[in-house]
């Protein structure tokens, strides 16, 4: 993988990414595919609406023997017929999730299977054999996630923990054309923070994630670390921010030097009726919309904008029809993709302040409240 930086506005980075599916053109927003699957959309609709890379998790992937049927399909890429760039996330946040589910030792994480029960072990080693053999471009190392509110002493031990995984699954890379991310911990506290980054960065991964934040702190905390992270990582790799987020947040980080994202967001939040637009969130459920006739988002280019009118939607909703998710998801993708192509075009030009502008004038105010 190469990195090239190709421009910057203020902190703004403008970059390309070279992997062995393709080219990725950053700042970036990869929709997340947990399960070899963004839900309600087939890999043809990702292809149509421009996606460059998207995320599954090997968490969900080890549940029902996926990786063996992965594995005689010919991977990944093949199993759902995509041609483009994968990034798979090693499990540590799921894990993190099933709190009473798991524990942790030294050589790794024991946990339940939430689906039938049944007792796994992710190593680090483990999860590097696991991604390598599902062929994904960007692996990411086993690591722990904590909660926001974790002590020093208790970030500092978890902190230290992952650092002596990351060393362990650098050792266990195999496919050197596959390519590995550390991922920096330390919870919201900047000492940490800073010997995490440092000792990572001496293990020569080929780019860098910044982990345990989007989870429950305050905003202005994530950006706190975000800002102290990208003021003291090299500027030759990919920076990438997990699990972020609102398309103010990701403006936001952006504005900090930030790279890579991904968010369950935009489709989530599609299967709740709420859509992004240029006119801000529109909750598509709502009363007022049963007789408009006109498009989700006027000045959107999506397929659905081109076809549907909000009070058709409405009705897919109300309706209880599938069909709405899978369509609100599309626009919403659409509008994530059309973000980052409008802010990479804005870096280029000089003129990401003024997108910022209007971002934070649509999006800010209700991050606020």
């Amino acid at each position: 993988m190469s990195f090239e930086l190709r421009g910057q506005d203020g902190a703004a980075r403008l970059g390309r990414l070279h992997l062995h599916h393709g080219t990725v053109d950053t700042p970036v927003f990869m929709p997340v595919g947990t399960a070899a699957c963004v839900k309600t959309l087939t890999s043809e609709d990702l292809e149509q609406l421009g996606s460059q890379i998207i995320l599954a998790n090997s968490y969900h992937l080890s549940l029902r023997r996926a990786p063996e049927i992965i594995k005689e399909a010919g991977g990944l890429h093949r199993f759902m017929n995509w041609k483009h760039a994968l990034l798979t996330d090693s499990g540590g946040f799921q894990v993190f999730s099933l709190a009473s589910l798991r524990r942790i030792t030294e050589n790794g994480v024991t946990f339940r299977s939430h689906v039938n029960g049944d007792l796994l072990e992710f190593t680090p080693e483990s999860v590097v054999s696991l991604q390598e053999g599902l062929g994904s471009d960007i692996h990411m190392v086993l690591d722990e996630c904590l909660t926001a509110h974790a002590s020093h002493k208790h970030t500092e031990q978890s902190m230290l923990r992952s650092l002596r995984w990351a060393r362990r699954s650098r050792d266990a890379r195999q496919i050197k054309e596959l390519k590995q991310f550390g991922i920096i911990q330390g919870g919201l506290y900047e000492d940490l923070r800073l010997t995490s980054l440092h000792e990572l960065l001496a293990m020569d991964f080929e780019g860098m994630a910044l982990g345990g934040l989007s989870v429950g702190e305050p905003r202005e905390e994530m950006l706190r670390i975000t800002q102290l992270c990208c003021e003291n990582l090299p500027a030759h790799q990919p920076r990438y921010l997990m699990g972020v987020g609102t398309p103010w947040d990701l403006v936001q980080a952006i504005s900090l030097g930030i790279d890579m994202f991904d968010c369950v967001m935009p489709t989530r939040n599609a299967r709740n009726g709420c859509a992004f637009t240029s006119e801000g969130k529109i909750q598509i459920r709502g009363a007022r919309h049963r007789f408009e006739q006109i498009p989700l988002d006027p000045q959107c280019s999506c397929l659905v904008c081109q076809n549907y009118s909000r009070s058709y939607l409405r009705h897919l909703f109300i309706s209880s029809e599938s069909t709405a998710a899978r369509l609100i998801s599309y626009h919403n993708l659409h509008y994530y993709f059309h973000l980052m192509k409008r802010v990479r075009q804005a870096i280029e030009k000089g003129t990401f302040s003024s997108l910022y502008r209007e971002v934070e004038d649509l999006y800010g105010n209700s991050a606020r409240q």
